[in-house]
């Protein structure tokens, strides 16, 4: 046996042993679900109400990356629009 066909051997065994270990997770996540499954759908109402708080957490800070430029781009429309007040009524 050469070194290419001794690698293309450990390849094929590599690659079997993979679809061995997939079809255990397989058949392992097919039994936890069979037999948790009352206790995973009972628990899920409250799984949502746990959400929305940690959401709420989570959540507030996104979107909302650029304050200072907000309030910088506010503060110049407030001078703006003041100082085309103070020219109306001069």
């Amino acid at each position: 046996m050469d070194s290419i066909e001794l690698q293309h051997h450990v390849s094929m065994q590599r690659l079997r042993g993979k679809w061995v270990f997939l079809g255990f997770i397989a058949v392992a996540l097919f039994f936890l679900w069979t037999e948790h499954r009352a206790h995973l759908l009972g628990a899920l109402p409250y799984l949502l109400f746990l959400a929305c708080p940690l959401m709420h957490l989570f959540h507030h800070g996104h979107g909302h990356h650029h304050h200072a430029d907000a309030a910088q781009s506010a503060a110049r429309d407030g001078q703006i629009s003041g100082q085309t007040g103070e020219r109306d009524a001069h």
